[in-house]
Order: C-alpha cells, then structure tokens, then sequence
C-alpha cells in the first residue's frame, strides 16, 4: 500500500501550497529543500525539479500541470466534444503538429509566474506534477508520451481535481503508474484571494440566484482589497453561476444540441427552435450571452453546419461597407440615415439568426480602414466608419437594458442609465420616427416569453421616457415607479414560495375569505421575521399568489395530463394564453411533473416545438 508526505505553506501573501510525495518508499528519501535567503523551496527527484519562488514556479524533468476547466474558457473543440473531459491537462515539452497530432521534445523545462498561472489555467486552483519511476523511458519526450497513456485519461476526466479531494486523487493515480518503486509528486497551488472572492460569491449567488445590493457591496469591497483585476473577477462569477444546477442545465443542454448538430452536420427547425429558447431562458438565468456565442464558435469553427445563400441582410452589409472604400476613388459615399437604418436591422437579424457573419464583415471593414490610412489614404476614411460603430453600439447598450428589464429581476438600473437610454432613444427616432420602439419594442410584446411585471416594466420605461420628452415628468420618478415594480416582482416570487409550501403543509383548504386572511397574516408574520419584508403584504399580490397556485394546481392535476395523453398542443395554448401564468413558470411546472413521474422529456419538445 503506497504512503505519502504532504509538505504545506505559503509564498508570497496570497498563494498557498499542498506538495505530496506518494510512493511506498515515501518515507526513505528526502525530496525537498529550502533556500531561506532566496525563499525558494526545491522540490527534486532524480532528473526532475521543481521549485517554487516567490514570484512563481520554475521546472524541468517530465510531468505537467493540470487544472479544472472554468466555463467559457476556449477550449480545444476535442475536449469540448466530450462532456466527461472536465481538466485541461498540459505535459512539458508537448506541442500539437498541422494534424492535429500531439509530439514531445526534449525541450521540458520552463518557468511560469503566478499572475500567468491564474490566469492561463484556472483562477483559483492549479496542480503541477511529475513522476520518478525506473520503468519510464529514458528519454524524456518518450517518459511524457508514456505518461500520458498511463494517467492522462484519468486526470482529464477526474470530478477531484475540481473538488480538490487530493486522497481520492491520489488514490485514482498512483496505481496507474504500474511500479511499486515509483514516486508520483504533485504540487497544488492555490491563489487564496481568489478562492476568498469566488466562495463568497457562491455562497451568496447560490441563496436565491441573485445578488442583493449589500452583498454585491461585499464583492466590491474583496476585490478592491486584494486587487483582484475585472477579468478574473468576471469569469470566477461566470463560472460560479454555470455551476449552479440549474444554469448548468440550461447550458450543458445548448452544448449537447449543437453536438448533435455537428455529426448530422445541419441544424434543424427544430433544433433552432430549442437553441433559441435556450437563449432566451439564459437571460432569465443571467448567464452571459457571450458564453453561448464562446460555443457557437468552438462546435461551429471549420465546419459548414448550413450550406446556403448569403442572406439578404448581409448582402446589404456588404453593399453598404463597401461605399465606404469609395471615396479612394473621388466618389462621395456617405453612410445616411437610411444606410443606418438598414445597418442596424441587418446586425439585429444577424443576432436573432446567431448569424456572425455580420460581426466579421464589420471586422474586415476596420481592418480595410487601417491598412488603407497606414498606407497614405486621407485618415477621414475612418469618419463613416466611426459613424457606424457608434450607432451599433448604441444598439448593443439599449438592447441589453430593454432584454434585462423585460426578463430579469432585481435589475439595478440607475438614473444615468436611464438618462443615456433617452439620449439613445432621440438618436435611433432621428434616423426615422418611431424607430425606437420599432427596433426594441414592438416584437418584445409579442414574444410569449414576457412576463405580467416585464410587460410592466416595459410599459412604464415607455409612457416614462414620453413624459420626459414631453416636459411633464422627470427621471427620478421614472426610476422610481421601476425600483416599485422591480420591489412588487421580488415580493410575489418570495409570497409563491411561502404560501405555496404553508399550503402544502398546513392549509388543505383556503378557499374561504377568512382562510385566506388568516393564512395572509401568517405569511407575513413569517417574511417579517426573516426579514425579507419590511411593510405589510399588498392584497393584490397576495390575491394574485393564490390566483397563481389555483391556476398551477388545475394545470398539473387535471390539464398537463390530459395534454400529455393526448398530444393536445392546442389546449396547452388555449391555457397558456388565458391563464395568466408566465410560460417560464408553466414550463418550469412541466419539466417538474416530468422528472417527479420519470418521464422522457423529449415527448415535452414535442408537445412544445410549435410555440416556439
């Protein structure tokens, strides 16, 4: 039975290291020494070393380092293929030929900083390793091609290295090794400001899938203390809320269709259809869309999953980008308001249809712009360009404010973003009359996925931002009247909650009035105590609470299974557009009822793939 010595410490005033020393002769060979004026520690086995400094770490020998991948991170698309591949793994001296074949050399020895550790590998935890074993090859470039057969499989795959259980990590990769002589050294380092930054933010995120404003402050507070940069603060939050059950659901799921579009090499109606409302629950989920845009391009790079036409939006992109290239040739070609217009409409159509071609023509026209100035061409070139990007930016900034007011709550919308969106909303109505609400609004209140307090959310920033125009209303009323709507849709999600569950385990009738006003005071009583209201409960919220759990009772017990039986997509709707429930709630109910009675959710797509 193989034995190990753990050597613990601290670098510096924010990296924390685990050295582990495994083997059944362990214990009779020394394996480490520290150079006190240097603070260096030197980790060494014959022809391998380690050594940990300061400012990083220095190694030469074989072995690697390997760490859990952080969600949207670029992956390789092999890894990213295999839903089991959770490490990235990296051996010394590897590099990938035009092939795609991975070849060693003699040349594994380098040095790393930790800024680059955390930053290259993962945020807050990353291993490094080699072994000594006198059954590997002599040679090194062949002892890391032969480590990689024994262990590689395992360490990629292995659900410890994220958990950091380093017994069951130990006790996965020693056997492999196949010597009973060997010694496996593995060296773990852990950024501890990070770790401090990212369990807060979990704990908090994890409580109700939000951050309260006090909380949020508590971040800020972490992060300026130990200077942690916006990048890395950004991508442990992003990884943290991939984590969480329910987003990772949503997410793994967009993965696998579009897995399963690459090998039918097309992607269907219908597999459009569950892409696309993936997307949309991912902004209730408040997961960032550049992460789906990260796999769009990791399953989609290099393969022609749809072979057809460029579509009319983008033959006006080009036409439009194109005249900008006209004035070398003494042809004025001004981008106006109609160009614009129809700019802006195409990179909306381009979004809608996840279609990036849009994205790389504007990239080629900037790159045309300042290889053309670079080369002589008058530098006002640039002006309709600069023209062009200021607008789609002022596309990007009010479609994000209108998408998170319309489908997620406890939004932080301050004054001077309500003031930029009205300075944004006069520059689209100055390229045509009502273009605002033509780009933003218009098809937001047909979309079946907008809920009763989005849908007033929306209305009130709309007869809001007339009243500012018109001189009788002000900003701070409108900002107002939305942190009241916002305040209403946090107090009915926790009312639904407790009522729904003091039903459940104390009321079995509550049709009567006095019923209802009993169980009203009882429900209040409660959120006070815990502190999640300071007022008493409004009765139109409270009505409206058990209007919803009446309306939810009747669809699980009677309706949902008669729709289910009978494949009736058409009384699913008629109760869909007349009940009165949101249809992300509905469709929460019904995914529940299928995994509470073990049934097969595709028959759900089914019942479902023509509403979307």
């Amino acid at each position: 039975m193989h034995k190990d010595i753990r050597l613990h410490g601290q670098v510096g005033d924010h990296v924390e290291y685990f050295v582990m020393v495994v083997g059944n002769e362990a214990y009779q060979r020394y394996f480490f020494n520290i150079v006190q004026e240097e603070e260096h520690l030197r980790i060494f086995s014959p022809g391998n070393e380690f050594i940990i400094t300061p400012q990083g770490v220095s190694y030469q020998g074989n072995g690697g380092y390997f760490c859990e991948y952080m969600f949207g991170v670029d992956q390789p698309s092999s890894d990213l293929a295999k839903p089991d591949i959770i490490n990235r793994l990296v051996m010394y001296g590897a590099r990938s030929d035009d092939k795609g074949s991975i070849r060693f050399s003699e040349r594994a020895h380098g040095e790393e900083s930790f800024e680059n550790i955390f930053f290259e590998g993962n945020a807050v935890c990353n291993y490094y390793f080699f072994v000594h074993s006198n059954q590997l090859s002599r040679k090194l470039k062949y002892q890391q091609e032969e480590l990689v057969k024994k262990l590689g499989k395992v360490i990629k795959r292995s659900e410890a290295v994220g958990d950091e259980r380093d017994d069951t990590l130990i006790a996965n990769i020693f056997p492999l090794l196949g010597d009973d002589s060997a010694q496996l050294f593995i060296i773990k380092l852990i950024n501890r400001h990070h770790r401090e930054y990212r369990d807060l933010f979990k704990n908090l995120y994890y409580r109700n899938k939000k951050i309260a404003d006090d909380d949020f402050a508590r971040l800020v507070n972490v992060a300026a203390t130990y200077q942690i940069d916006r990048y890395q603060q950004e991508r442990m939050r992003i990884d943290a809320m991939y984590r969480h059950p329910s987003n990772k659901r949503i997410v793994d799921e967009y993965r696998n269709i579009l897995l399963a579009c690459n090998s039918k090499s097309e992607i269907s109606p219908l597999d459009n259809a569950r892409l696309t409302r993936l997307k949309t629950l991912s902004v209730r989920n408040k997961i960032p869309g550049a992460l789906f845009y990260t796999l769009d391009e990791m399953l989609k790079r290099g393969r022609n999953l749809i072979l057809h036409e460029e579509r009319d939006y983008i033959s006006v992109t080009r036409e439009i980008l194109e005249g900008i290239f006209l004035r070398e040739m003494q042809i004025e070609s001004h981008i106006n308001r109609e160009d614009m217009l129809n700019l802006i409409i195409a990179k909306k159509k381009a979004m809608e249809n996840r279609d990036h071609s849009f994205d790389q023509l504007m990239l080629n026209a900037s790159r045309g712009c300042d290889e053309k100035i670079r080369d002589g061409v008058d530098p006002g070139l640039m002006d309709g360009f600069s023209y062009i990007i200021t607008y789609l930016d002022r596309f990007d900034s009010v479609s994000n404010l209108i998408s998170q007011l319309a489908f997620m709550e406890n939004v932080r919308v301050s004054e001077e973003m309500l003031q930029g969106l009205l300075e944004h909303k006069a520059a689209f109505d100055n390229l045509k009359e009502g273009c605002f609400e033509e780009l933003f609004i218009h098809e937001l209140f047909q979309n079946a996925y907008l809920g009763r307090f989005g849908r007033r959310k929306i209305t009130a920033l709309l007869e809001g931002l007339a009243t500012i125009e018109n001189r009788t209303g002000n900003i701070e009323d409108l900002h107002l009247q939305l942190q009241k709507i916002d305040q209403e849709e946090r107090i009915s999600w926790v009312l639904l909650e407790h009522v729904r569950d003091r039903i459940r385990n104390f009321y079995s009738k509550f049709t009567t009035r006095a019923d209802q006003e009993a169980l009203r005071r009882e429900v209040a009583e409660e959120l006070k105590n815990k502190k999640l209201i300071k007022a008493d409960i409004p009765h139109h919220l409270f009505n409206e609470t058990i209007f919803t759990i009446n309306r939810e009772a009747m669809y699980i017990h009677s309706l949902l299974p008669q729709i289910i039986a009978e494949r009736n997509v058409g009384l699913r709707e008629d109760f869909l557009e007349n009940s009165g429930l949101d249809r992300f709630y509905v469709e929460e109910l019904e995914r529940e009822y299928y995994e509470k009675n073990g049934l097969n959710l595709e028959g759900l797509y089914q019942i479902r793939k023509g509403l979307s």
